[in-house]
């Protein structure tokens, strides 16, 4: 069987690891830039060295898990600079995440924990999903999105490509959240957030403009004004089947 290896040796990383176990899938390491890493084990996983290495592993398959609030467009420069094709990616769900039959989960895509798909729910490619995450009936989730732990979505919500939700965010029915855009810890959307902008409270209201790494990749893929990212339809499962 084919060996995972998780790019990244951080938190997410870490936590993603322990989920790959837990499913199953055998686990060969981390890859991380970091030098003082290399030839460590982080929690019982070892980091195989930088990030360069993947080109050396042929047979391996990838899971990208890098990012922050302060920078959450790494993941994307990430897989752009990686360059390999997408059946090299592995989607990883935790078993004791729930997903609806009539749901679809992208490669290279995170489910931690107690997360929730309830009923025709479409996850892009390379998004993380934080444990106890409920998505409800046709939520769209875009690529290189991230959903902290306890973010919950109403019915028909949109999130768009590369955006960020802090943790316990809570969006109403039918509402979309932009491109890049970041949603702070705890707030309740009642509204639209536009591409590329920091929004927070109960209601949530705009702050400022998202980060400048944000920026830069929205600006890069070209300012259309569109709230939704690419939705495909995955061509692999759950769990890299």
């Amino acid at each position: 069987m084919t060996q995972l290896v998780i790019i990244g040796a951080g938190g997410f990383a870490r936590e993603t690891a322990q989920a790959a176990r837990a499913a199953g899938l055998p686990l060969a390491g981390h890859l991380d830039d970091d030098p003082a890493l290399h030839g460590v084990e982080v929690d019982g996983v070892p980091v195989l060295g930088g990030t360069e290495r993947a080109a050396e592993l042929p047979n391996a398959s990838f899971v990208v898990c890098v990012g922050s609030p302060r920078d959450y467009a790494s993941r994307a420069r990430v897989v752009r600079r990686l360059a390999l094709p997408e059946h090299r990616y592995t989607t990883v769900v935790h078993p004791a995440a729930v997903v609806s039959a009539s749901s679809t989960v992208g490669p290279g895509t995170v489910l931690l924990a107690h997360t929730v798909l309830t009923a025709a729910v479409r996850v892009g490619r390379h998004v993380a999903v934080m444990p106890h995450t409920v998505l409800t009936h046709d939520d769209e989730i875009a690529d290189f999105a991230t959903l902290a732990s306890g973010v919950r979505l109403g019915g028909g919500a949109r999130i768009g490509r590369g955006a960020y939700l802090g943790a316990g965010a809570l969006v109403r029915e039918g509402t979309a959240v932009g491109d890049w855009s970041l949603v702070g810890m705890g707030s309740v959307v009642l509204h639209d957030v536009p591409p590329g902008e920091v929004w927070a409270g109960s209601p949530a209201r705009r702050l400022r403009e998202a980060p400048a790494p944000a920026l830069d990749e929205r600006h890069r893929e070209g300012d259309d004004s569109t709230v939704q990212g690419d939705l495909p339809v995955p061509a692999r499962g759950v769990n890299g089947s």
